[in-house]
């Protein structure tokens, strides 16, 4: 059946202009996930740890230096920290101020996060074995293509800050997508680092499309 030409000429005239109402969303091409911002199981701060602590993204993320995937840490990482700061400090300082006032010893203090933490590791509040651990289902935020090759070595090895793809993390409360990660985005950066003057061969960023898709 043939397209009715007034239906296909209200479609063209209206679907742009949904784009000009107030609160719509800018558009975007498909594959573009920026602004992705999922709820994790387990509420975890990169404004403080990588913001306020200043901890290093590669602490956790150390998979970035030698593997392809920067990968997400294992919950015995967390527990580098979090066997001892198990609540946050406001938390513990009330504890220690109501464990005075009672004339008794402080208690250990767990915020809920952490608990979910030690219960993924089949651990009680006193971290005590109880249950075989489970994987912590991490909602993952950047995924780029099967069809894509990209390796964090190589643009580790480079001194590429973190932020140049994943944005300021260090501020925010929970992670999300900044970059579009499309290839046009990937290929300016590839373009501009190539132009960099007085350049040598190593030093080169190839464009070539066979340098990610192969």
């Amino acid at each position: 059946m043939a397209a009715n030409p007034l239906r296909v000429a209200l479609f063209v005239a209206l679907v742009p202009a949904a784009f000009l109402l107030p609160g719509s969303s800018p558009p975007r091409l498909p594959g573009d996930h920026s602004g992705y911002a999922p709820e994790q199981p387990i509420h975890f701060s990169h404004r403080l740890h990588a913001g306020e602590l200043s901890i290093d993204c590669r602490y956790c993320h150390f998979g970035a230096w030698e593997s392809r995937h920067a990968g997400i840490p294992p919950a015995s990482v967390c527990m580098n920290c979090h066997a001892s700061v198990s609540a946050g400090f406001d938390a513990q300082m009330a504890e220690r101020a109501a464990a005075v006032a009672e004339s008794r010893d402080p208690r250990r203090v767990v915020s809920p996060e952490i608990a979910k933490l030690y219960a993924a590791l089949g651990l009680d509040e006193t971290l005590t074995q109880q249950s075989a651990p489970t994987p912590i289902p991490w909602v993952r935020v950047h995924d780029l293509p099967d069809f894509t090759w990209f390796d964090h070595r190589v643009h580790v090895a480079r001194a590429i800050a973190c932020e140049t793809c994943h944005g300021p993390v260090q501020s925010m409360e929970r992670i999300r997508q900044v970059s579009s990660l499309s290839m046009g985005w990937c290929v300016d950066c590839h373009r501009a680092s190539a132009a960099e003057p007085g350049g040598n061969s190593a030093q080169h960023v190839s464009t070539d499309c066979s340098a990610c898709h192969f």
